[in-house]
């Protein structure tokens, strides 16, 4: 057993594409090492920005080898009478590279045929890996990908060097005019050149020793305890900042930082603005007081060390005193102007071709927010407010600041709007309502801020629906499924029980003149859309595939009370008595499916000829009274309890009848029994989705 090792050096490759290249990295290598037969142990990767690595452990020397039995012609053809073999029989043997006397006669279901055991033996390891390591190289992919000088060799950067070894040993193999070796290349600057890797297993500690940390944590954790050492040396702290860790540790490959400082002027512009103006183009570190207050200081971090670090210090001041300055200019100029006046230029910025301008996106927001408001039983004030948010919620993105650093909008949407004296709730609203702006992000916190997230989103889906821009299983180029699924986040998070099917009705209807039946059309599409999310979601939460189909095909109208009733049909499904209940159920919906001459009647008794018949009625008609009164409570869990009660009463009524009988007004009678029975769980689920 021996490391494997692979190194591909490059120019400098940007920092987002270096961690999902090198997850594709590994597991193209074990996969194809795997499918070669070579038996490995784990992978972990190594990444700079000139440089994607791997090393596998407990390597073999050889592939396996494979036994196989091969089946050839059948004994009649493969023999004579005379037990001599013929030319089939020979040229089978010559195909296996076996002598003819090697082949078997075996028994098969299709009769006797002529049998082989071949053993295929393993080749070296080296070998293969020849031509494996070049095939895991190309394929690998990269948001975009670039030629250099005369080559057809497509990566991200130009690849500079080409390391591959297996314990000590170096694995030849080309890719053009690039040659595989042992070299790979020291610090750019600290440590330029190349240097010779001996082994895997000396690899990091090579690099190291020429100011090169190969290992991203070891590299990131080197990073927040430089970063956290000099903060606290300024009297305060970082400013907790996950993403920009991350950025930062894959822009180099040894980190120095250098503290910096700005005038205390620049403290008036709004945190949010200093904080981006520093992260979003200069990547450097906010530095904050005990009490979470911006200070006149900032961290970078270079990626090399300097005789003068003061110079560097300064150098990273005056870029940033630049962006500082145009930060200022922008805010003031902003203040000049009133957020209602900047809603008028919002005719001006278009939404979408076929959809109109901002403006009118926002006068349907409008609307929709107070639909919603009334919806979810909102006072007057809070109707007041979520229209005024609405009103607002867009102004910012014609302001300078906005225009400059676009990942401010919403935020500098509140800024504005508390300066201006609007109320805490609307200039919250304003911010919160473009959340969640990813997968995973937090949702808004109020419920002005909640209403107008899920009308902007709303409107954006039924907006692209009502267009024709409905996604496919490729292409969400509006990103509707993400603003769907932060639609249902946000119901189920508010507890809004309001009608989904309500929303997107009167969404639909405020783009342009449709008739009643277009609406309904579009409104049945994007309806079918957003149950497949929420599917979707519950799957990903590790529910049960028919579970949530059987109640998600009921309605998906409620979303607090969707999840609710998936839940307590999963917490029934666990139980030892669910499958004969089920069972049950299903067999009294499927009756009624193929009674087609069964219009739906009244149970009469006086139609009843066993007992069983008016025990199963007397029981559905207590089991209601319960269950009514659990739904209203939205106690699914219990309703559901009380209505596995009906399974003995059930069982009898088919043991006991039979349901299809000859007298018509008994048959119709016994269906309306079971009809009764299956409308009991009709706002619950449908049973007959269930697997059992």
């Amino acid at each position: 057993m021996e490391s494997l090792l692979l190194e591909i050096g490059t120019e400098e490759i940007p920092a987002g594409y270096i961690e999902p290249a090198l997850q594709a990295l590994s597991a193209a290598l074990l996969k194809k090492m795997d499918d070669a037969r070579i038996a490995h142990g784990e992978a972990k990767t190594f990444g700079t920005p000139r440089r994607l690595a791997v090393i596998v452990s407990d390597v073999a020397l050889k592939q396996e080898s494979v036994t196989s039995e091969v089946t050839g012609p059948p004994e009649r053809v493969g023999f004579d009478e005379a037990g001599k073999p013929t030319i089939p029989a020979v040229k089978f043997a010559e195909k296996l590279g076996i002598h003819v006397n090697a082949i078997r006669i075996s028994e098969t279901p299709k009769g006797r045929y002529l049998t082989a055991t071949i053993t295929e033996k393993g080749l070296a390891t080296k070998t293969i890996l020849k031509t494996i390591l070049p095939e895991v190289i190309g394929s690998l992919p990269f948001p975009k990908s670039m030629k250099w000088s005369d080559m057809n060799i497509m990566f991200a950067r130009p690849i500079q060097t080409l390391l591959a070894l297996l314990g000590e040993s170096v694995i030849p193999f080309s890719m053009e005019r690039l040659k595989s070796g042992r070299m790979t290349m020291g610090h750019p600057f600290m440590a330029p050149g190349k240097i010779k890797i001996e082994s895997p297993d000396r690899y990091v500690e090579a690099l190291e020793s020429v100011h090169v940390l190969p290992d991203i944590q070891k590299r990131k954790q080197l990073v927040l305890n430089t970063v956290a050492f000099i903060a606290g040396g300024l009297g305060g702290k970082v400013q907790p900042d996950d993403d920009l860790t991350d950025i930062v540790t894959n822009l180099i490959e040894y980190p120095v930082p250098v503290a910096g400082s700005f005038d205390t002027k620049y403290l008036e512009l709004p945190k949010e603005v200093l904080i981006m103006a520093m992260r979003e183009h200069q990547k450097y570190f906010a530095v904050v007081d005990e009490n979470q207050q911006l200070k006149p200081n900032f961290i970078a971090v270079n990626n090399t060390r300097a005789k003068n670090m003061e110079l560097v210090a300064k150098g990273h001041e005056r870029v940033l005193r630049a962006r500082l300055e145009d930060a200022m200019f922008f805010f003031r100029t902003d203040l000049k102007i009133k957020l209602p006046d900047l809603v008028e230029k919002l005719k001006g910025v278009l939404f979408q071709a076929k959809l109109g301008s901002v403006y009118e996106k926002v006068l349907r927001v409008q609307k929709l927010v107070e639909f919603l408001a009334d919806q979810t039983g909102q006072d007057d004030a809070a109707k007041k407010s979520a229209s005024r948010a609405a009103w607002l919620c867009k102004a910012d993105l014609v302001s300078h600041m906005v225009i400059e650093f676009p990942k401010l909008q919403g935020i500098m949407g509140r800024v504005y709007a508390k300066l201006e004296g609007e109320s805490d709730s609307v200039a919250t609203a304003i911010e919160e309502h473009y959340r969640p702006v990813y997968s995973g992000a937090s949702l808004p916190e109020t419920e002005t801020g909640s209403l107008l997230a899920i009308a902007d989103k709303m409107d954006s889906i039924c907006g692209c629906f009502s267009a024709g821009l409905i996604p496919t299983g490729a292409s969400d180029p509006y990103a509707l499924r993400r603003q769907g699924i932060g639609v249902i986040q946000i119901l189920q998070n508010m507890n809004f029980t309001s009608s989904l099917k309500g929303l997107i009705e009167k969404s639909v209807s405020l783009f342009g003149e449709q008739d009643a039946d277009k609406i309904q059309e579009i409104s049945g599409q994007v309806y079918m859309f957003l149950r497949d999310r929420i599917s979707n979601m519950l799957s990903d939460e590790g529910f049960r595939k028919d579970v949530i189909m059987a109640v998600a095909s009921v309605s998906v109208d409620n979303i607090p009370n969707l999840r609710k009733r998936v839940t307590a049909l999963e917490n029934m499904k666990n139980k030892q008595d669910f499958q004969p209940l089920a069972i049950a159920f299903k067999r009294a919906v499927n009756i009624l499916k193929k009674a087609k001459d069964f219009h739906g009647k009244e149970v009469d008794p006086s139609f009843f000829e066993e007992r069983c018949e008016s025990a199963l009625y007397d029981a559905c008609r207590d089991v209601r009274r319960k269950v009514a009164d659990y739904l209203l409570e939205g106690n699914f869990d219990r309703a559901l309890l009380a209505i596995s009660g009906l399974r003995e009463p059930v069982d009898a009524f088919f043991d006991g009848v039979m349901v299809m009988a000859d007298n018509q007004d008994v048959r119709d009678n016994r269906l309306a029994l079971l009809s009764e029975v299956e409308s009991l769980f009709k706002d619950i689920a449908d049973f007959s989705r269930i697997s059992v």
